[in-house]
């Protein structure tokens, strides 16, 4: 059993609620929403537990949270405090492990297996780890601690706030096969009733298809689904794992309609998307415009560069050739986005300059 791994899943509580309320102090203990605003088109990004405690979740429409709790503060996202925070914290998890897997600004694996630190406890390593995150900044943590990334990632949630879960290697299989399936990280509400609908309601349901069924249903997935259900998980921690894509979005209050206006919305959404490709020190290939109507049909347009994506004239030529087969300048819009993808690290190129968007 030596070779069994130490996974550990930090995840921040209430992550840029609890930022807001320990840099303002008139916040604290109240119903705090990060997000948009009740009179816009905004959801909410973050709430307090005090928020949650009226039913409101992230994702949720703000207008929506505001008949729940019309009480509550609404304050708009820091997202350059966000990150400094989220830095801070990564900064903790390399003092304890080289093996960090980030997943977002507010949570990450660690592989703990070889770290001699506290006669090498997983345990204890969690303990320390949240301690020293609450010490350096005021914010809490909480931990899952499993032999994957999983069940580790699963255990981060049982126990929130500040919560320390642990799921050993002969918990697992009992563990994931009493979970409801709507629980299992990795399977989407599409998938889970889809699940649901062949009479799939936990985990031991599911380990009664057989791998050939579940690849037959579900695909490729079919497989992971097999061995997530028994507790089984392979995959790695990945220290170098590399964003896929960079996007960044607006839902305008009232929609727009002509031309110039989408066209100036769309360069300042490609000038922040850059920003941060850049601050990953990344460069995209790849230009995505997304299009969301007034009567919510969507469309994208893609188009792949011989040289990185940046900032200058001929970029925004190319936004201009990708809005010609739309419907800009006829019809309303009441959502614009940029994805830059096909990233490669920036060591790669030989010049890379941003120049100003309306230079």
């Amino acid at each position: 059993m030596d070779d069994i791994r130490k996974i550990i899943h930090i995840d921040m509580d209430a992550f840029f609620a609890a930022i807001e309320q320990r840099d303002f102090p008139q916040y604290r203990n109240k119903p705090l929403i990060v997000g948009g605003t009740p009179d816009s088109r905004g959801v909410v990004a973050t709430c307090s537990y005090e928020a949650r405690q009226y039913g409101i979740h992230s994702a949720m429409p703000s207008s929506q949270a505001y008949r729940l709790c019309p009480q509550a503060i609404f304050v708009k996202p820091r997202f350059d405090a966000y990150r400094q925070a989220s830095q801070t914290i990564r900064k903790i998890f390399t003092d304890y492990t080289e093996r960090v897997e980030p997943l977002s600004l507010d949570e990450a694996y660690l592989d703990v297996s070889d770290v001699q630190l506290h006669q090498g406890s997983a345990t204890l390593i969690a303990k320390a780890v949240k301690a020293t995150i609450k010490r350096e900044t005021g914010l809490v943590a909480s931990a899952g601690i499993s032999y994957n990334k999983f069940l580790a990632k699963i255990a981060s949630d049982m126990d929130k706030p500040d919560g320390l879960y642990v799921i050993t290697p002969e918990q697992g299989a009992c563990f994931a096969g009493q979970l409801s399936i709507d629980k299992f990280h990795g399977i989407g509400r599409a998938t889970a009733r889809k699940m649901q609908a062949l009479g799939i309601q936990t985990g031991k349901d599911l380990r009664k298809l057989s791998l050939a069924l579940l690849q037959q249903h579900f695909g490729k997935s079919g497989h992971h689904y097999y061995n997530i259900c028994r507790g089984i998980d392979h995959r790695p921690v990945n220290s170098q794992r590399t964003s896929k894509s960079v996007g960044v979005e607006t839902t305008f209050q009232q929609d727009i309609k002509a031309r110039p206006e989408v066209m100036a919305q769309l360069h300042s959404l490609l000038e922040k998307a850059l920003e941060k490709v850049a601050e990953k020190r990344l460069a995209a290939y790849t230009l995505t415009v997304k299009i969301k109507y007034h009567d919510f049909v969507q469309i994208t347009r893609s188009r792949t560069l011989p040289h990185a994506v940046t900032a200058t004239t001929g970029t925004l030529a190319i936004l201009e050739d990708l809005l010609r087969n739309t419907d800009i300048g006829t019809r309303k819009v009441r959502l614009l986005g940029i994805t830059l993808s096909s990233l490669e690290n920036q060591s790669r190129l030989t010049h890379f300059q941003q120049m100003d968007l309306f230079n």
